[in-house]
């Protein structure tokens, strides 16, 4: 007989409908069959998504973070990281239903949600907590503007303002500058230019107030450390610094991201959710992925503050 604790069932809110089939579902001693059920929750301004699987998966991995030998500082959030190997690259996981909703997806991340998902389980244990509120409340801190969920264009869609914005949350320093980087003039305005690829932006209000974040990242200037120089600062790179792709693509500031990790080669590689099929860390050191990457002109480094 497989036992299912109700706890785990922590589901907030949902955009969607989810079947789910439990089999002897064990309360306080006694059997009972449930043979299906459905949850129908109707979507409100600043919920949650959560299947029941995502929630059992967040308790089991829990579970699994408190088995390891966390080090300290940056270490711990490659260990949590590595926790994720073979988790499937799933895109778009965030566009879900018709209003925004603070989504919680475990079993399929893009590279974004990847490292979004790791810095909300490492401020977990660094705050000795486990719960899952607490955790969901760390991923919209992470996720949204200033921490608030107001509408789809407060997530942090730009990879440059998310760093800005998490590194005046006091969760990242931005040490481009440090490492090297140099100051880029470069319009930021792809969602913008190119509509029709976003659902969300169908909506009039929704485009609108994206296009003014448009024209306010477009005040700030751009550092990125240029990819021919990489190779020269690699020993300052240190396990756990998110590494974000500059791209050349117009419009657009930033095409992945990851998180550096050094390897027993002693080089910095990239622990990453790959387009190419999950989790997993690249083969070849981060100067030689990179010369890979078409578009790639360097990279920008936020380093966590946890």
């Amino acid at each position: 007989m497989q036992k299912y604790d109700l706890n785990s069932f922590n589901i907030l809110a949902t955009t969607t409908t989810f079947y789910v089939k439990i089999d002897n579902f064990d309360i306080m001693g006694k059997t009972v069959f449930l043979a299906l059920f459905l949850l129908v929750l109707v979507p409100t301004k600043g919920q949650m998504t959560c299947t029941p699987e995502d929630s059992l998966l967040f308790h089991s991995k829990m579970k699994g973070i408190d088995q390891l030998d966390l080090e300290t500082g940056n270490d711990q959030i490659v260990a949590i990281g590595k926790t994720f190997l073979g988790t499937p690259y799933v895109e778009k996981t965030l566009e879900i239903g018709e209003t925004e909703s603070l989504v919680i997806n475990l079993r399929g991340l893009d590279c974004t949600t990847f490292v979004e998902n790791v810095l909300a389980f490492s401020l977990l244990v660094k705050k000795g907590r486990s719960d899952f509120s607490t955790f969901t409340d760390n991923l919209k801190t992470i996720r949204y503007r200033d921490g608030f969920l107001d509408g789809y264009p407060s997530r942090l869609h730009y990879f440059t303002e998310w760093i800005r914005n998490n590194n005046e949350k006091g969760l990242v320093q931005d040490v481009t500058a440090d490492l090297g980087g140099v100051e880029v003039k470069k319009p930021i305005n792809f969602m913008g230019t190119h509509r029709e690829l976003y659902p969300f932006l169908a909506d009039d209000v929704n485009y609108e107030k994206m296009v003014q974040v448009e024209k306010d990242l477009a005040k700030e200037s751009l550092c990125i450390l240029p990819q021919e120089n990489i190779a020269d600062v690699e020993d300052t790179l240190e396990n756990g610094d998110i590494i974000a792709l500059a791209t050349s693509i117009k419009g657009l500031d930033v095409t992945h991201t990851g998180f550096a990790i050094r390897m027993p080669d002693n080089r910095i590689h990239l622990l990453h959710a790959s387009i190419s099929g999950a989790v997993t860390i690249t083969k070849e050191p981060l100067v030689d992925y990179l010369k890979k990457v078409k578009s790639n002109t360097g990279i920008i480094v936020a380093r966590p503050t946890l």
